[in-house]
Formats: structure tokens, sequence, C-alpha cells
């Protein structure tokens, strides 16, 4: 039996995440690159060395000749006009998260895609991450026991030339939305739904109109209590991108950035270490680790072979425009919370 034709994808958007999806797509054998949206010369230069064809819009590539998929890679301000286009289309699309700037341009484009069949993800690939699965189910299973609470970190220093582009300047495009949005999608996977958030935010090293710290509560359904430190101003090893060593473009720690508590025993990740008593439970007794094994493979790898199954029918996303549209909804509610002050109740989607 011949296996299937290569699904042919297109990315648009040619900045740092565009391209890891396009090196994703090359290096994927499920996959081919069918062409490269971007309005700038350098894009146009990149898909030359690729091969492939160099739009300027998305409306001239879907007039050109649809491929089976896009991968939205536009900047943030730019994914619902972007994704509705694509849904119009018929294209299946993964948008990069955030889905989108605000909660109801989310929806609108979450229904759309629902009222058109036509699938719609979210780009929050550390969930394709082994790692995350073979924690995930160790949880489940109830290795921690009762979870109670749970802590994370993003501390780590952007350089000046990284806000020499406007929009990461302005608002929606701070590390709350832009980073944090990640940390909240594992928690949620892990510790289920968040009811409630209270959160402050700071910009007073860069002036900034946009947040670079955040301190952040959050109660879950569950009962557990969540907190987050969050800053894009401080030199420090605790954050995804400096620990889990899943992007070479950055040099791992060896530390951790999330702990997760519960009554019999406390795991930290991305270290995958494992805390529990090997006897009585007891802070007298000692309190040993033991790690967590998983495979290492490439998160994107595997995200873009999981949007090819949904594209051919035989799989459902793993992070679906829904539940991409859940995190935004704590970030949202995160933002309002700093600006209010006041402790925000999130109603279920």
């Amino acid at each position: 039996m011949t296996s299937p034709a290569p699904v042919a994808l297109s990315v648009a958007g040619a900045g740092l995440i565009g391209r890891r999806h396009i090196e994703a797509i090359v290096s994927c054998p499920e996959t081919r690159l069918a062409s490269i949206v971007d309005p700038s010369a350098e894009a146009a230069a990149y898909a030359a060395s690729l091969g492939v064809p160099h739009f300027r819009t998305l409306a001239d590539m879907i007039a050109a000749g649809k491929p089976d998929g896009v991968v939205l890679a536009t900047p943030n301000q730019l994914h619902v006009d972007g994704g509705m286009e694509c849904i119009a289309a018929g294209l299946p699309v993964l948008v990069e998260k955030p889905l989108a700037t605000s909660v109801a341009d989310g929806k609108r484009l979450v229904e759309a895609g629902m009222s058109a069949g036509v699938p719609v993800l979210t780009g929050h690939h550390r969930r394709h991450n082994p790692l995350i699965a073979a924690a995930k189910a160790r949880l489940d299973e109830g290795v921690i026991g009762t979870p109670v609470a749970a802590h994370g970190m993003f501390w780590l220093y952007k350089p000046e030339d990284y806000f020499e582009t406007e929009w990461r300047r302005m608002p929606g495009a701070g590390p709350v939305l832009l980073n944090l949005i990640h940390d909240v999608d594992l928690m949620r996977y892990f510790c289920g739904e968040v009811e409630s958030v209270h959160a402050v935010t700071s910009n007073a090293v860069r002036g900034n109109p946009v947040e670079e710290t955040a301190a952040i509560v959050l109660t879950f359904a569950s009962g557990l209590i969540g907190t987050f430190s969050v800053s894009d101003t401080i030199v420090a090893p605790w954050s995804w991108e400096l620990t889990a060593a899943e992007n070479p473009a950055y040099v791992p720690t060896g530390q951790f950035c999330y702990l997760i508590g519960g009554t019999h025993g406390s795991l930290e990740l991305p270290n995958a270490k494992l805390w529990t008593n090997p006897g009585k439970r007891s802070w007298m007794e000692p309190v040993e680790p033991a790690s967590l094994p998983a495979p290492q493979e490439d998160p994107l790898d595997r995200q873009i072979a999981q949007f090819a199954a949904v594209i051919r029918g035989e799989e459902q996303p793993l992070v679906s425009g829904l539940e991409g549209l859940k995190s935004l909804q704590v970030i949202e509610a995160v933002s309002q919370s700093a600006q209010t002050g006041r402790t925000i109740t999130i109603e279920p989607l």
C-alpha cells in the first residue's frame, strides 16, 4: 500500500516563530511546505532560498491555489482576521498563540470554525512535548495524591533590541499575553479550569505601554490554588524557555520553573523530579527525589505532525481553538484584575 501524499502547508508570517514552523514542516515526512505568506522582501528571499512560492497576502495565496492547511504565525493583532480568511476558504488553520488579542474576537474565530466545520487549532506547542504528556499521565494516576497548590515562574531578560519592533512595545505584546499564556495553558492542562484570578502588574523599568512584570493568584475549580510570577526584565534561570531545552536558541540552565504539590508528593517541571516521603508522610521524615522518564522530541515537530493528522481526519486537535480561547480567557482576566484591582471571576465558556 502506498503512503498518502504529504499534507501541503503554507506558513503566514516568516518571523522567528514562523521560521521554526517552516523548519518543522520541512523536516516532517508527513508534510511539505507549500508556500510562505509575508509582505516583506526578506520573506520573499527566504522563500526563494527554500524553493517555494512567496505571496504577500493570504488572498494572493488562496487565489493561486489552496494548500491543505495554513499555519498562522503573523503578529497577534492579525490572528483573527487571518484565521477568518482561512476559514472562509475552507482551510484548516493552526493559529499561533494567543488565538486572539481579546476573548470576544477569539469567540468569533472559534464559532466561525465550528459553523463552517473547519478545524481551528491553537499553537500551544508545549502540550505536544512528550515530557508534558508523561507528567500529565502520572498526575492523573495520582502520583502526588490530591493536588493542592501550583507555582510557576517566567523570569528572563529580553534585550533592548527585541523591542525595536514596534508592536512588541504595545498593549497585547507583553509577557502576560505572549509568554504567560503558554504557562497558563499548561496549568489548565495539569490542574483543570480556573475559576478566579487576582493580579498585579508593573511597567516600572522600561515604561512601555504594556506590562513587563506581574504577580498572579489563580483559584481552580478543584480548590487548588496557583501562583505565578512573570517578568521579562529579570536576568534569571527560571523560565520554560531556559529550562526545557526544547528550543536550541536558548541555553538550558538545568533549573525548574513549575512546581505542583499534592498530599502525597510534589513535582518539579520540566526536569520531571518527583519528591515523596518513602515511608510515613511527615515533615520530620526524609523527602527523596525520583525522576519521571520521558522521551525527548521537539514539540513543534510533533505539533505539525498532529496538524497533518487532523487535516487527514485521523485525529482530533490536541489543542483546539476552544482550548486556546479558554487559556486566553484566563489571561484577559489577569489584565482586567491588574487594571481594576479586583478579583475576576471567570465564567465558563
